[in-house]
């Protein structure tokens, strides 16, 4: 059992840990150039919460299925909920956000992106890091309430 708590913690701080990067890759005052950097990097950084929360989520059930705990505990119930509103959140609602900040920046000339040249990323960026942020918080949350445990 020792070795499956290891195993859930392990991966559940890898694969969380690097998502809090994202504020930085998608701080609002970048140029073209470096937010089309800062994207790329942020597509590279998923894989860690894809895998590590994936393996989090799979060594969680087993946990709660080989120990005294049941799946209608309050903090375990909310933990799944948590989980399943981050990945509502960061997939189905960041990704296309991210997606067509991407096509916005590459639509646009080099000489259109100038200070005074439209501002086609504000919008999409501010939208995108107003989702980031609740996801992280729920994510705060799902870490507290794992390891609080509250009954």
């Amino acid at each position: 059992m020792e070795w499956l708590l290891t195993i859930h913690v392990l991966s559940a701080v890898l694969g969380i840990g690097p998502t809090y990067f994202g504020h930085i890759l998608l701080r609002k005052k970048q140029r073209r150039e470096q937010l089309l950097q800062s994207l790329s990097m942020f597509k590279l950084l998923n894989y860690f919460p894809k895998i590590g929360g994936s393996i989090a989520v799979v060594s969680g059930i087993l946990l709660v299925a080989l120990s005294g705990w049941n799946f209608s505990d309050l903090w375990i119930l909310g933990s799944l909920v948590l989980y399943v509103l981050i990945q509502a959140v960061a997939v189905g609602m960041l990704g296309p956000v991210l997606g067509q900040l991407v096509q916005a920046l590459n639509a646009v000339d080099e000489s259109e992106s100038k200070p005074n040249g439209p501002d086609v990323k504000s919008p999409l960026l501010a939208k995108a890091n107003r989702l980031y942020n609740t996801a992280s918080i729920m994510g705060t949350a799902l870490i507290i309430l794992m390891i609080v445990k509250p009954m």
